[in-house]
């Protein structure tokens, strides 16, 4: 049996979630944002209190690590430690681009068996933050800042289907117009999706030193990449 508190903040959405064996038995969601400095410690105490008052045992706190907000992550790290320290808990990191591409696999039934998920997250003007994953969540390509034009991801559109989504593939449907590029909407990083990668970081046991966790902000991000990315 395991229980896990889940903070996602890395987007505008500010959520919490309680899963006990990867059922979702608490869950908050404020998608009006960003509002995490408000939100976030409500919605914490409520889902504390439905463990603490349903006698669960509490076994770690899992956050979303970005890339992301500098401002959104800051806020959910700060406040997943806080309660690892008090509640001697194991801290979880889960990527922001692989929980965006949970209601993807677990929705959307009819996609192909060859087809890459590209999930995308916004940046100035054209500018996107975005890795390739196939059905299996392997990655195909590391996550990257790409500018994104009509030649962008051309290599893996004229092999098999992609699907973009997120915060940032909207702006680009204008651009990737191959006929193998396929759009979805309304796909946000939700606490209540990251059970599945929470619960394998739990399973091998890769926790993170909750002294010295850094979640994955935008800015070091574009800061680390070569000059013809930015």
């Amino acid at each position: 049996m395991s229980c896990i508190l889940h903070i996602e903040t890395s987007t505008k959405v500010c959520s919490v979630a309680v899963t006990e064996d990867g059922a979702v038995l608490f869950e908050k969601v404020d998608k009006n944002g960003p509002s995490h400095a408000v939100q976030l410690g409500v919605f914490i105490d409520e889902a504390i209190s439905y463990i603490d008052n349903h006698g669960i045992p509490f076994d770690a706190v899992a956050v979303s690590q970005g890339p992301g907000s500098y401002t959104g992550l800051r806020i959910g790290v700060s406040m997943a430690k806080g309660i690892c320290y008090a509640r001697d808990l194991k801290l979880l990191a889960v990527s922001t681009l692989e929980l965006l591409c949970v209601p993807v696999l677990l929705y959307h039934e009819d996609l192909p068996e060859d087809a890459l998920l590209c999930p995308m997250i916004d940046a100035r003007r054209m500018e996107v933050y975005a890795a390739l994953y196939d059905r299996s969540l392997r990655s195909v390509r590391a996550i990257r800042a790409d500018i994104v034009d009509e030649t962008t991801y051309r290599e893996f559109l004229d092999e098999r289907p992609v699907y973009f989504f997120g915060d940032g593939a909207e702006k680009c449907r204008t651009k990737i117009l191959h006929p193998n590029a396929h759009f979805l909407t309304d796909i946000v990083p939700l606490a209540c999706n990251m059970g599945p990668l929470a619960e394998k970081a739990l399973a091998v046991a890769r926790y993170e030193d909750v002294a010295y966790f850094e979640p994955f902000y935008l800015k070091e991000f574009v800061a680390s990449q070569p000059k013809k990315l930015l």
